[in-house]
């Protein structure tokens, strides 16, 4: 993701902030009481189109009709974001269902014919194409997120409300702004944030080192999503998803949508086995993630 990118990392600080007051009182309503409920922690990378993820993460040889298939064993979440550039058929949705797990949850990324249009596709009936198209996901379908334009900003907040208000209320939604505005007032924070959490939407997350001000922690749903891009597993990375790991056992919210980005998303399911690994140590979540193909001679021991 180049989005945030920066080519020094010494003087930037890792560290997540401090959780925005306003938390608390959504965390009382939204985390998970102490009855023996766990919360769901889906880990997930951005495509499964890898061909350097065969013999590795996939098996040798796996064609690319099959790479899917094998990606819904190794993850059980995608940040789908083939769907930003076309709008899928039943077809196309009816075989991602089929093809997946149970317990796989897709995160589609709302077109760009939707996000980047003053109507927010509502008056071409985009939103509505799209919003059905996704009935075909069942329950496997987890959180869409819509990822605003980089210059939408934060005096456009009562356009963005007219779309949020015609999203369906039942159907996971999060959202993504990049403008530079939205964080440099407090106010502009605030008056995001609360019409997000009014509407139980989600306010995307993004962990990257060049713009830490999109690192917001706010919580504004049931559930949480957030875009983790690392550095090509140096220390940080790793040291950066351990605290991830306890701020999310501390918010203890139902569902979390964590994809570990890495350049060019090679070694993105190296940073998710490693974190899926660390949270199943920590024994407080469901949580699944990668393991490294064992080859024919290993899995026919099974």
């Amino acid at each position: 993701m180049k989005f945030g990118k920066a080519s020094d990392l010494s003087s930037i600080h890792f560290e997540l902030p401090l959780d925005p007051l306003a938390n608390r009182s959504r965390l009382d309503r939204y985390e998970l009481g102490a009855d023996g409920e766990r919360p769901n922690i889906f880990i997930g990378a951005t495509g499964w189109s890898m061909k350097e993820w065969v013999g590795k993460w996939y098996p040798d040889k796996t064609k690319t009709a099959d790479y899917l298939k094998h990606y819904g064993e190794q993850f059980n979440t995608i940040e789908l974001n083939t769907t930003h550039y076309r709008i899928p058929d039943a077809e196309t949705i009816r075989r991602w269902y089929e093809t997946v797990p149970a317990d796989f949850r897709f995160c589609p990324k709302v077109p760009q014919s939707i996000s980047h249009r003053n109507d927010f596709g509502m008056n071409g009936g985009e939103l509505q194409q799209f919003v059905g198209s996704l009935d075909g996901l069942k329950e496997k379908m987890g959180c869409a997120f819509v990822q605003l334009p980089p210059y939408f900003g934060a005096d456009r907040l009562r356009q963005l409300e007219t779309f949020l208000d015609r999203w369906p209320r039942l159907l996971p939604l999060a959202v993504e702004v990049r403008h530079e505005s939205w964080f440099a007032d407090p106010f502009a924070t605030e008056a995001l944030m609360d019409a997000l959490a009014s509407r139980q939407i989600a306010a995307v997350i993004t962990d990257v080192a060049g713009r830490r001000d999109v690192l917001h922690n706010y919580i504004t749903a049931p559930r949480t999503m957030i875009r983790f891009v690392g550095n090509g597993l140096i220390p940080t990375d790793y040291s950066r998803m351990e605290e991830w790991a306890d701020k999310l056992k501390e918010w203890n919210l139902p569902e979390t949508y964590f994809f570990p980005h890495q350049p060019d998303n090679i070694l993105s399911p190296d940073a998710s086995a490693w974190f899926s690994q660390h949270l199943s140590a920590m024994n407080f979540a469901t949580v699944r993630g990668p393991s490294e193909w064992a080859g024919p001679e290993q899995m026919s021991l099974f």
